[in-house]
């Protein structure tokens, strides 16, 4: 296969090296980043030209090409506005040519969640045996702590410390954070590591390291982590779509209608930037509309 235009790319090279050692964004984004901007590499080839060569008119019409979703148009840009801005600062050009380029527009919607009540019949579907005490512990350390489906897939007994009720748990870029557990989860998790794991797998036969395992004893994976939500959202009665991401919104949505910080909101969360946690204040916020409405003698009709 023909190798690209930026493949030998040093200012290429040096700014993904940046992306994943200063910035600490995952081997993911990184390498989304890298399809982007050898994507508009090839691009700007054809107009005999190079990545440093580029312009706000390349970048826009480059953009407007692509039959891409908006969410990917939006990576794209980010991706391309990143390098030149790495650019500037490295002193390998003298201005940022895409620094007025606008991003697209994305449909803000709110995140999915689950109202309390909801939850609770949740989490009482799984039942006795190992199976359902695993299943047991799992919703309850997914919405205990809003991890996400790679992080409690990730956790191992050592994460977990009982005595003072916190979960270690390792987010994106392999940032790492500590956060609380409750009583609930704490219980599950007791009872699921003395009674329900133990008996996952063959009797005698070395079991994955892993805190969470399937029948066989192996690390549970994405798909059977899928699979045990969704099945007890069915049995709950509650739509299909909900996930592992449903219980995370849901963790971050009822802290803060509890009167939680934002910011820490944000650090359970292990969000980098506070922005990306404020989507959560509209959900709280549409929550305190009701309640006022639903309460204050001058908002209700008739």
């Amino acid at each position: 296969m023909p190798r690209l235009p930026c493949d030998e790319d040093p200012a290429l090279s040096a700014h993904l090296r940046s992306l994943r050692l200063e910035k600490g964004l995952s081997e993911r984004t990184v390498d989304s980043y890298r399809r982007d901007l050898t994507q508009f590499a090839a691009f700007l080839a054809e107009r005999g030209k190079s990545l440093m060569e580029g312009s706000a008119e390349d970048a826009r019409e480059f953009l407007a090409t692509g039959l891409w979703k908006p969410a990917t148009r939006a990576r794209k840009t980010a991706a391309i506005r990143s390098f030149y801005r790495r650019a500037v600062l490295a002193d390998l050009l003298e201005s940022d040519p895409t620094k007025h380029l606008p991003g697209p527009r994305l449909e803000s919607a709110l995140p999915r969640t689950l109202t309390v009540k909801e939850v609770e019949r949740l989490l009482a579907v799984p039942k006795a045996g190992p199976r359902g005490l695993r299943d047991r512990a799992l919703l309850e350390t997914l919405y205990g702590a809003g991890l996400r489906a790679s992080e409690v897939l990730a956790l191992r007994l050592q994460d977990i410390d009982f005595d003072v009720g916190f979960v270690r748990a390792v987010g994106k870029g392999d940032k790492e954070r500590v956060v609380p557990l409750g009583r609930k989860a704490l219980e599950a998790l007791r009872i699921y590591t003395a009674r329900g794991r133990p008996s996952l797998g063959k009797s005698g036969a070395l079991k994955a390291p892993e805190l969470f395992l399937n029948a066989r004893g192996r690390r549970l994976s994405r798909q059977g982590l899928h699979l045990i939500i969704k099945t007890c959202a069915r049995q709950a009665g509650l739509p299909d779509d909900v996930s592992a991401h449903t219980l995370r919104h849901s963790f971050a949505t009822h802290l803060l209608e509890g009167g939680a910080d934002l910011r820490a909101v944000q650090e359970m969360l292990g969000h980098a930037d506070l922005s990306t946690t404020q989507i959560y204040t509209h959900v709280s916020t549409a929550h305190l509309q009701k309640v006022y409405r639903d309460a204050h003698p001058r908002a209700r009709s008739g």
